[in-house]
């Protein structure tokens, strides 16, 4: 099943979720670290890389909704994808309490700006793993056209009869 949201040939979804997965990620990992050195600095730069992939989170979640929209009703992959949109929800909700948390004070946020965190990391590597089985073994927003030979995802598709450049 094709995405029908893309950048530059490529599902627009699949694309972004590398940034709001990789700062809240980060910010748990700094928040382990805090926990080790005792070091402000580090739960000062969680407090920003969770602010930053939250607002990420929102405009991936965008495009992920439109994908979702297209999913046939009934399919495994339908059920799926609503469990991991709103697994994804769930992730935003439990980091966005641990951002308001910290806004006082983000050098020594308070203890549950830790354990909301840290829920949400977890929850995010369960829907991590969801979106994994929609792309790879469910062929959700995999271009129609793939196969280990398919011309570049910048060209025009020979299925609709439009002229297609020669391959690069």
């Amino acid at each position: 099943m094709e995405s029908r949201a893309k950048i530059l040939g490529h599902p627009a979804h699949q694309q972004l979720i590398v940034f709001p997965l990789g700062l809240l990620a980060m910010a748990v990992i700094f928040d382990i670290i805090y926990a080790v050195t005792a070091g402000t600095q580090w739960t000062s730069v969680s407090f920003y890389m969770i602010g930053a992939g939250l607002i990420t989170g929102v405009i991936a979640a965008v495009f992920g909704v439109l994908d979702w929209l297209v999913i046939p009703r009934g399919t495994r992959a339908w059920r799926i994808a609503t469990a991991h949109g709103v697994g994804n929800l769930i992730v935003v909700l439990l980091f966005a309490g641990s951002f308001f948390l910290r806004g006082p004070n983000a050098a020594t946020p308070p203890l549950w700006a830790f354990v909301l965190s840290y829920c949400g990391g977890f929850v995010a590597l369960i829907t991590a793993w969801l979106g994994g089985e929609l792309v790879s073994r469910l062929g959700v927003g995999v271009d129609d056209d793939a196969d280990l030979n398919a011309s570049n995802s910048l060209l025009t598709h020979e299925r609709t009869g439009a002229p297609q450049p020669k391959s690069v």
